[in-house]
This record gives C-alpha cells, structure tokens and sequence, in this order.
C-alpha cells in the first residue's frame, strides 16, 4: 500500500555508521512502482552504498528528468536535496547546481530515454565537460511510463511484448561516455548487488563526471498477443466507464557471475540476457582498450559489466573554468562587486 508513509519511528538496535545515522535514514518513500522493478534494487543500492560511506543525507543533491527511472529520488535520501526537471534537461540544470555549489555530492538519475533521445545532447555535453557528479542511468530498453514502446537503447532485433522487431541500431550511452571524456565509466545489472553497490561508492568517490549504465529490467510488459488475459484483449471486448490497470507482481531477478565469467539472465518475457563480468586482471584505466572491448563482446552479443574505465587523477569542471574554491552561492557582495578600480584593471587586462 504505497499511500501509506513509512514509519519515522527506528528500532534502537538498528546499526549507525560513523555519522550516525541508520540505514533507514536512508530510505525514501515507499516506491509505486512495479512490484519486482529492478529500479527499485538500484535505489535499495544507493542508499547501501551512501550508508557505507557515511555520507551525511543533506550533503546530498539529487536530480532526475522525466520517467519511470526519474520517480526513484523519491525512493532514496528523504532528508537529501531533490529537483525533478523536465524531460532530458536533468544534465544542465545538475551542471548550474554544481557551479552555484560545488560543496554537494550531486547525483543525477535518469533512464534511456530520458538520456539516450530527448536528452542525448545534454548527456553528451555533461559527459565532456567533466561536472563531478555521478550519473546513474537506469536502462530498459522500453518507455515503461507510455506502454513499452522501444526506446534508443533497445537492440536491434529485439521484440517488444506485441511481437514488433526493432529495425533500429542502439545508442551506446558506454560508448559515448567513454568517447566523450567520462573519467569513470561503468555497467552493471540491477540485479547483481554485490558488483553495484562497490560501483556506486566509487563513482561517489570519484572526482569527475562518473557515468554508471545500469541493466534494469521492466516488468509490466510480459503480456503477448493472442492472450485473453492481455491488457490489450481486455480493453478490446470491455466496456467500462473508466481505465484501470492491474500489474501482476513479478518476482525479481537476480544473478551472481565469477569475475571473467557469464551468465544467461532469462527475463520476464522468456528473452534471455548475457551479462559477462570482467576479468580480475582487466585493466581499466585504458580508454582505447575499454571502447574496443565493450564492443567485440557486443557483436557477440554479450553485456560487460563492471569497472570499465576510470582516470584515477581526473579533474572537473570547477578546475576547468578555475572557480572560486568558495561556492559561489556564499560569497557576499563585496567579492562579487569588488568596486570601479577592480573593473578597470580587468577591462584593462582585456585590451
């Protein structure tokens, strides 16, 4: 019954980290959501992962665009910072929050199509120009908000749930991160919570624009054609006075894979995923080798996961526009009006 709050009340026994707060302390409000969403394991860790790192909730920023994937701030750091943009806009509005206020952890959720169509420019032009932040995208490869519709991340051949081919070929939100000069870059599954909670801390660790591709399967459109039990069918031969959806709950899915292995991940409308791990002795700080390796698994038609690629000294935007160390939120009117002689030195400068 997701209308109902989460209790404020905490059992006294529950464990604190060293900022002393709970896990719970954590947690958001309850997720409406499918029951079984695999955004909901991504929020689940999140708030592990901040938990361990004794990150302070309210030093936390968090923004989304529009989505499925963009409802899930709700979901985590309820004492955090939040703005929900419209859609594909989250990158810009993230990039002025971290110029006015660079002391914030800021968190940018998006999904596939909020990236990877309308918000591919913006995605792109945050990957290059380095905002520390760490942006998690959380990728189905359907529009889940408007019935499943393919989105730019869907690969080619794939079948939707009415039995349509996808003619188009994918974006590769890796790729392009990689190409564009993203300084970590990583994919994982939603359903791997020992590799994607280790992911997430380091992107938060991370200095520098931090990209995470998450597999995150949908699970409302497992429905097919010809079956009288169908959304579709049902609202063929019903006359009702108004439109209401049930979505069965579905079971999550979950999967462990060796470093250097693979597994085949069946989901829930019978296609089968192949996640590979990489290779304990892989090396990630290579950018050329990354790109070259994502795709040769590619065009066997396997999924990397893990650490792909990561400049341990990377800079940000701050360092790049050569920013006051103070946040430009704080200072006062006599730095930012510092009077005529302080302008004609500059215009001086200038000529």
């Amino acid at each position: 019954m997701t209308y109902l709050a989460k209790p404020k009340l905490h059992h006294p026994t529950l464990a604190r980290n060293r900022v002393g707060y709970t896990r719970r302390d954590y947690e958001g409000r309850v997720s409406t959501l499918c029951a079984g969403c695999g955004h909901d394991s991504i929020s689940a860790a999140i708030i592990q992962a901040c938990w361990e790192l004794d990150v302070e909730p309210h030093r936390v920023a968090k923004l989304s665009g529009i989505g499925c994937s963009s409802k899930t701030p709700d979901y985590f750091l309820g004492a955090s910072h939040g703005f929900n943009t419209v859609h594909g806009r989250m990158p810009s509005v993230l990039t002025g929050a971290n110029l006015a206020n660079r002391d914030l952890l800021y968190l940018g959720v998006s999904g596939d199509g909020d990236s990877a169509s309308i918000g591919l420019g913006q995605f792109a032009h945050v990957m290059r120009r380095g905002v520390n932040m760490v942006y998690i995208v959380e990728n189905n490869g359907v529009y889940g908000l408007t019935k499943g519709q393919f989105s730019a991340t869907a690969d080619r051949g794939s079948k939707s749930k009415k039995g349509v081919v996808n003619p188009d070929a994918p974006v590769d939100l890796i790729g392009m991160a990689l190409q564009l000069g993203a300084t970590y870059v990583a994919r994982s599954f939603s359903g791997d919570k020992e590799q994607l909670v280790p992911l997430i801390k380091g992107a938060i660790a991370h200095r520098g624009a931090a990209f995470i591709d998450v597999i995150s399967p949908c699970v409302a459109f497992n429905n097919h054609a010809g079956s009288t039990r169908s959304y579709d069918y049902v609202r063929e031969h019903n006359e009702a006075v108004s439109r209401i959806d049930f979505i069965s709950p579905r079971n999550e899915i979950t999967a462990e894979v060796e470093p250097g292995g693979f597994v085949d991940v069946e989901q829930h409308d019978g296609t089968v995923l192949r996640l590979r791990k990489l290779h304990a002795d892989y090396d990630p700080t290579d950018r050329v080798a990354a790109m070259s390796h994502v795709q040769a698994l590619q065009a066997q038609g396997e999924v990397v996961t893990g650490l792909l690629y990561v400049e341990a000294e990377a800079g940000d935007l701050h360092e790049a526009l050569n920013t006051s160390a103070r946040p430009l939120n704080a200072l006062d009117e006599a730095v930012l009006c510092p009077g005529e002689a302080a302008l004609a030195r500059l215009n001086a400068s200038l000529r």
